[in-house]
């Protein structure tokens, strides 16, 4: 049992990813009738009746649990961490009231501190988006807690598949911080690439549009090839385009000698601790100055 049109789904936030959210669940054929939008900011509020029309949407979260009393099955908190300890406990009394599957998308907040803030022992589950998203291509890793039931779970992931090309399970929660080094980071490491392979190619005399172009679009085929075979070794697939003594050997002999591979793996290491750490800074601080960028 998935997502049903006949339920209800708050969410505290109505930024980037939350709209990201929104349109793969109405994309999805949720009716926006069923969806409710809480921001303090207006200019946010108006952007998502913009895009969804028809949808609610208030300055006051509890308004969004409540859903105009029917209560709401899914609570999504698409809020940055730095400010969720607060809006979890504004939220304590209603969560209690109506008992939604609570939803958090904030990066490195551990459920045992939302679950401290909101009280109560909520349905939680954590889920580790990425910006792709934005434009329909997203991959998120998801963890609910031992005593939410397979009900509530079937129900969170039908919210993140509407949003998520691939979304998988994790069975520890420290897993979601490997999530956080792979795919929640992964799209700066690629976008990175683009950014030297742009240069490399301008610096030889290509026209920086055109450079640009074939280096994204060749990101993006190969994606799509590596998705078309997941059961292919990517080393596979990488020789399947490396002939003997040709010019693709050539490129990678270069990033061997130079240790491009262990690089890679250190950067997502570097990331996956660094979610580890800043969990520990959100749990006990609760809010602070940490940036909303991973």
């Amino acid at each position: 049992m998935g997502l049903e049109t006949t339920q209800r789904i708050a969410f505290i936030g109505g930024g980037q990813m939350a709209r990201a959210m929104i349109g793969g669940l109405v994309s999805a054929g949720h009716p926006v009738a069923n969806l409710f939008v809480a921001e303090p900011f207006q200019g946010s509020l108006d952007a998502c009746q913009q895009l969804f029309p028809g949808i609610h949407t208030h300055t006051d979260n509890n308004a969004a649990v409540a859903f105009h009393g029917q209560g709401a099955h899914v609570l999504v908190l698409a809020v940055k961490p730095q400010v969720i300890k607060g809006v979890a406990e504004g939220l304590s009394a209603a969560v209690a009231t109506h008992a939604p599957v609570v939803v958090s998308i904030a990066a490195g907040v551990r459920c045992v501190d939302l679950a401290r803030w909101i009280g109560k022992s909520p349905a939680l589950v954590r889920v580790m988006p990425n910006t792709p998203a934005l434009v329909a291509e997203g991959a998120s890793g998801l963890f609910a807690e031992p005593h939410v039931t397979q009900v509530q779970k079937d129900l969170a992931f039908a919210v993140c598949a509407s949003f998520s090309k691939m979304a998988y399970w994790v069975d520890k929660e420290m897993l979601l911080d490997v999530v956080t080094g792979v795919s929640g980071s992964g799209p700066a490491y690629f976008f990175y690439m683009l950014e030297a392979m742009e240069n490399a190619a301008v610096e030889l005399g290509m026209p920086r549009d055109v450079a640009r172009g074939l280096a994204a679009q060749t990101c993006m085929g190969a994606g799509k090839m590596a998705l078309a075979q997941l059961e292919t070794d990517p080393a596979i697939l990488r020789k399947n385009v490396t002939s003997p003594k040709g010019t693709t050997e050539a490129g990678i002999k270069v990033m061997d000698d130079k240790g491009a591979k262990q690089i890679i793996a250190d950067a997502v290491i570097a990331a996956t601790n660094r979610a580890d750490e800043l969990g520990t800074i959100l749990g006990n601080q609760g809010s602070g100055t940490i940036g909303n960028k991973l």
